[in-house]
């Protein structure tokens, strides 16, 4: 069996360097996903039309704004009130069970996404397939608020085992407070028992993002075959929308699968091995997760650079101006002070 030494704390400049890099992913993550979130909503409050695809892309930003939060607060309790000698706190066990519920809400969205742009870009060929193609694309609305709503379901279902493990904990507990070791074992089944429980909701949307995404790299194989078949122009519109698809799909499958495989790892490492350091490693992987992705999608979407462009341009204007005002303040000022030496 593999055994690790306990790691029961770090060390104070740890500490620190742990948290500065949590803020530093938390402002990080909230720049560029309220960014996405800003964008879109400019276009809402101007009464333009949104599109499906930035729809979607605004329900998944906001749901990275919570995910970063719960990631910052999840450093905070762990390196400041978290102890590894001591059983997993309710405080601590909550904002990891917050996580994992928004979590699956992002994956339940990122779904929507491969499906909405399988429905766009993919040419079925079968009358089924075809009319399912087309239904999607003009019910996107519809998939967003079923999405929401099994989101919510899972997330109630998740929160009532939670609570209600926790409050079996305290009352199973109480009468044998003499046996520790019991104690903590409890404690720790109920806890993994949760995280089961929480990420078994994540199965459906999990496995449509797959399908959706191999049948986007399958049309893309086909696209190509015909392309070459038919000497057409480097430059096709729908092999650049194939190509732009299945980046965002997949930078966000590598995504997520770090982030779980860090969730996942630090299970064992927070209760059985209790490896303090091992922890903020995982913690710092997850948080790098949901910022990563937003920033592909701004590099890679027309309309996001569009608003990254103007805005610097706004920048570079505003800086241009503030040097012009600067340089005729000290224009008039040396005038002013020759005209006094003039005429004094």
């Amino acid at each position: 069996m593999l055994t690790l030494t306990p790691v029961l704390t770090v060390s104070y400049e740890a500490k620190i360097v742990f948290l500065f890099f949590s803020i530093l992913e938390f402002a990080v993550g909230i720049l560029v996903n309220a960014f996405i979130v800003l964008v879109n909503l400019g276009d809402v409050v101007k009464r333009q039309p949104l599109k499906n695809c930035d729809a979607v892309l605004l329900c998944l930003s906001v749901t990275r704004l919570f995910l970063q939060g719960l990631l910052l607060l999840d450093a905070i309790q762990l390196t400041c009130f978290q102890q590894m000698k001591d059983p997993l706190s309710h405080n601590y066990q909550a904002i990891l069970t917050l996580w994992m519920i928004t979590n699956q809400v992002s994956l339940w969205l990122a779904a929507c996404l491969s499906l909405l742009y399988c429905s766009k870009i993919v040419r079925f060929s079968h009358t089924s397939l075809l009319c399912l193609a087309n239904w999607i694309s003009r019910r996107i609305s519809q998939m967003l608020l079923v999405t929401v709503l099994f989101s919510s379901i899972c997330a109630v279902l998740c929160l009532w085992d939670f609570f209600s493990r926790s409050h079996f904990t305290v009352t199973a507990v109480v009468p044998m407070n003499n046996n520790t070791e019991l104690d903590l074992r409890i404690s720790k089944f109920n806890f993994f028992y949760s995280f089961v429980f929480c990420n078994v909701g994540s199965i459906p949307p999990f496995l449509s993002f797959l399908v959706s995404s191999g049948m986007l790299v399958v049309s893309l194989g086909s696209h190509m075959k015909n392309m070459k078949s038919q000497t057409r122009d480097c430059r096709d519109p729908s092999l650049e929308a194939h190509i732009r698809a299945i980046v965002f799909l997949v930078s966000f499958l590598c995504f997520y699968v770090v982030s779980f495989c860090a969730a996942l790892i630090s299970m064992p490492l927070l209760v059985l091995w209790h490896n303090k350091g091992g922890v903020m490693a995982c913690i710092g992987m997850m948080a790098a997760c949901p910022s990563g992705h937003a920033a592909i999608l701004i590099s890679g979407n027309a309309k996001l650079r569009r608003a990254v462009k103007a805005m610097l341009l706004w920048v570079q204007s505003s800086w241009k101006v503030r040097s012009v005002h600067e340089t005729v303040l000290r224009i008039l000022i040396r005038h002013e002070r020759g005209s006094s030496q003039i005429h004094p």
